[in-house]
């Protein structure tokens, strides 16, 4: 009884299994289409169904094409510029540097005479280089602290809500606009002797005339009045966009302690443009240094002397009267790389102030 019943049990199925199939062993499972073997990986061009050969190589070649311009593009976009700084800024650099090593004419540029620094030597107990140089120093002074007084004024009136605000900005930078001959000839009839509109006032509360051209100070004055009219505008626009940075917390914080728009204006504004005022300070300062069209059209008779006495004869002014009149091409090489390191020196100055300012912020 015992072996029939076992023989029982395993010829019927086990429970839940009812009606199903016989079990078979787990094997690979296999795709329910026919196999193909593997082969060899082709591109999506090539796939294309009825495309010719030829088609394919065409568009294999525009592929080639897209991947080269997406790597070189931006390369030749910005080619222009280091080509154009490579001919009209390095190589002038460089031959000026070599130049002023030479004694060499602007008539014959190709002969040129090795004298090492006395180019450089010969500035030193020139006269006329320490007169341009003091020249240069003052006019900078007289033009960049009233101008950028002026333009932190002007755009401290900006940064308020005024209508038309958009018209004055652009009345603001119109003079930068305008071109450094027109204004300064209309400069020199506003500034002229006889017939100036300034001595014509000037007489109205009882001064003499006064002749702006041939002073020492007064020709100094005038030129400075013409830088002070083109830049302040553009620096006005600078404080003007750094104000408009600075947070509306500061001025709320500071009107709520009891502060005044002037006390606001000294104790938020102003140390919020501290590195902007550098800035301009810095910028002007090296448009000083190259100051040329301004006195050299202001005493038109006079040419590059920069008047009789050369009152008002700029570094610019120097390296021109040198270069192109009296065709010494390595001594104005020489003035031109003093010019340069002058520069480099202020460049270092506001790079040590600038240090000294973030880490007092």
């Amino acid at each position: 009884m015992t072996g029939m019943a076992s023989d029982a049990q395993a010829a019927a199925p086990s429970q839940g299994e009812e009606g199903a199939a016989p079990r078979t062993p787990p094997g690979p499972r296999t795709p329910s289409g026919p196999v193909t073997p593997p082969g060899p990986r082709t591109s999506p061009e090539s796939r294309t169904p009825g495309e010719s050969a030829a088609e394919q190589r065409r568009r294999a070649r525009r592929s080639r094409r897209y991947r080269l311009d997406v790597r070189w593009s931006p390369y030749a976009f910005v080619a222009p510029f280091f080509v154009f700084f490579l001919a009209f800024g390095l190589f002038p650099l460089l031959y000026t540097g070599w130049a002023s090593l030479h004694q060499v004419e602007l008539t014959a540029p190709t002969d040129m005479e090795w004298v090492g620094l006395r180019n450089f030597s010969r500035l030193l107990e020139d006269e006329f280089f320490w007169n341009a140089l003091r020249n240069t120093v003052t006019i900078g002074l007289i033009s960049t602290v009233p101008q950028l007084l002026i333009a932190l004024g002007i755009a401290h009136l900006l940064n308020y809500r005024l209508r038309g605000s958009m018209f004055f900005r652009v009345a603001a930078l119109t003079p930068y606009a305008t071109s450094v001959a027109a204004a300064t000839l209309v400069f020199v009839l506003l500034f002229g002797r006889d017939y100036g509109m300034i001595n014509w006032a000037l007489g109205l509360v009882g001064f003499d005339k006064i002749d702006w051209q041939n002073g020492t100070w007064t020709s100094q004055l005038a030129v400075s009045t013409i830088v002070i009219w083109r830049w302040t505008g553009y620096n006005a626009l600078i404080y003007l966009a750094a104000m408009q940075a600075i947070p509306n917390d500061l001025y709320e914080s500071a009107a709520l302690d009891g502060a005044s728009r002037w006390q606001q204006f000294l104790h938020v504004t102003v140390p919020s443009l501290r590195p902007t005022i550098l800035f301009t300070c810095v910028v002007s300062t090296i448009g000083a240094t190259q100051l040329f069209g301004e006195p050299l059209l202001f005493n038109g008779s006079a040419g590059a002397t920069g008047g009789a006495e050369h009152q008002f004869q700029t570094l610019g002014l120097y390296l021109y009267e040198q270069g192109w009149v009296n065709l010494h091409l390595g001594r104005a090489s020489a003035i031109a790389w003093s010019m340069f390191l002058i520069l480099l020196v202020i460049g270092a100055v506001n790079w040590l102030l600038a240090r000294r300012l973030s880490k007092s912020a």
